[in-house]
């Protein structure tokens, strides 16, 4: 396998890059993957916590970070990408672009209490099926609904 390197984001503006690293957030309940959910801070519909490219860090190590600072993830990242998807990104009411998001996969150990963006977005546990009928990206529901944590090699520990 192919380790992942860190990636140089020298010079660059958040609107020119249009790419973003996804965390999908997942536990075995029951034998069965649950995904943890999130809603946007602007109009509250649900998603997968997801940020900006990060310098010095991995795509999978920066979908970590994001998933602590929007929901509260304490857990093991993985470096492989299960996915793309795309979707329009508003930077302002007037601005926006369009983005593509990895989604690297993330098995969560315990949700903290206290994280960075704690009441500005809710957070709840869904199955696989359920999960993707509530996003309004028909990539990422199709992401959700082929997810096997079974399938998955060993995970990595982001550096924070």
């Amino acid at each position: 396998m192919i380790r992942q390197a860190p990636i140089s984001v020298e010079d660059y503006d958040k609107r020119d890059m249009r790419s973003q690293f996804a965390a999908l957030c997942f536990r075995m309940k029951k034998g069965k993957p649950q995904v943890l959910m999130i809603t946007t801070r602007g109009s509250g519909r649900w998603i997968i916590p997801k940020g900006w490219p990060m310098p010095g860090r991995t795509p999978a190590e920066a979908a970590l970070i994001e998933a602590w600072e929007e929901a509260g993830v304490q857990g093991k990242g993985y470096d492989q990408c299960l996915g793309v998807f795309s979707y329009h990104k508003l930077f302002t009411r007037t601005d926006g672009a369009p983005c593509l998001a990895l989604v690297y996969p993330i098995k969560v150990k315990a949700l903290a209490q206290n994280f960075p963006e704690k009441g500005q977005r809710k957070r709840k546990w869904m199955g696989l099926d359920k999960a993707a009928t509530k996003v309004d990206e028909p990539e990422l529901a199709q992401i959700l609904r082929q997810f096997n944590p079974k399938l998955l090699p060993k995970p990595i520990r982001a550096k924070r």
